[in-house]
């Protein structure tokens, strides 16, 4: 009879264990990464996001090979500038869109450029994965016809904006578009692409896709803008910051222009620069 040999584990097989484990995430981290992700992003997290927070940053520190919370905010920590920091945003970041998302705004945009005449421009100031931008695109396509406004689209998230950028979807996702637009404004994709489309080229360059922190010192925007699509942001920031976003976008509305707010969203009540003109639409008070 043969005597049973133990083969000793591979060296990082403890680790593995203890990754594959619950890893602990204490109140002091908690609250060190509530404060990182608002400093950096504005966005606010509540006690109750804790499971959602531990769900999407576990995610990093298994890519990362780090078993600890604390260790992977030493690491973001010890440099300022690493690009670590542009991960743990995109981790913290909430990305709920849709084609023709809040559909009474857009029958109001197509109504204001018709007015506008001359060259329509609009920032989208949560882009997202694209879908918000190529229906602002869209909308303007067929009320004002090519080469007569230009989109420009930024969001906070860089993973988000690959998506954007690409312009590709799965068929399922464009269920709120009519056939004629789907034919206009789509490639079908065939073979082992079949179930997805693709943004034609004729769509896609009436938007500029770019990394923008509405936190930043900056905006690196083409403005001021006839229209601006901030829909569903200022939900995740406190009052202070949503006053210093608003009192920022004033100068960026060209004379006239308007201000599109999310449906829980009421911009009235947190700056006096704004008064309601329509469902979540906003105008500048001082041309009242």
């Amino acid at each position: 009879m043969k005597k049973s040999t133990l083969v000793a584990p591979p060296e990082n097989a403890t680790l593995l264990s203890q990754m594959v484990q619950r890893l602990p995430l204490s109140d002091a981290h908690f609250k060190r990464i509530s404060q990182l992700i608002y400093q950096r992003a504005g966005i606010v997290l509540a006690d109750h996001k804790r499971e959602m927070v531990y769900n999407r940053l576990v995610r990093r520190l298994r890519t990362l090979g780090i078993d600890d919370f604390g260790r992977y905010l030493a690491l973001l920590e010890s440099d300022s500038g690493s690009a670590e920091w542009q991960a743990f945003i995109n981790s913290l970041t909430t990305n709920l869109t849709a084609f023709f998302r809040e559909a009474h705004h857009f029958p109001i945009l197509a109504d204001h450029a018709r007015r506008r005449g001359g060259s329509f421009n609009v920032w989208c100031a949560a882009a997202s994965t694209g879908e918000e931008p190529y229906s602002i695109a869209m909308t303007l396509a067929e009320t004002l016809g090519a080469g007569k406004f230009q989109v420009h689209a930024s969001d906070i998230d860089t993973q988000v904006l690959e998506k954007a950028l690409s312009g590709v979807y799965r068929q399922e996702e464009l269920r709120t578009l009519s056939p004629q637009q789907l034919q206009r404004f789509f490639f079908r994709g065939t073979g082992p692409h079949a179930g997805m489309v693709r943004v034609r080229p004729e769509l896609a360059n009436t938007i500029t896709f770019s990394q923008l922190n509405l936190l930043g010192n900056e905006w690196a925007v083409p403005g001021p803008f006839d229209a601006i699509f901030c829909r569903n942001v200022m939900i995740y920031f406190d009052k202070e910051t949503q006053e210093k976003i608003l009192r920022r976008f004033v100068p960026m509305l060209k004379p006239g222009g308007i201000l599109f707010a999310g449906h829980s969203e009421n911009f009235s009540q947190i700056s006096k620069e704004f008064y309601l003109r329509g469902q979540t639409v906003y105008g500048l008070t001082k041309e009242k």
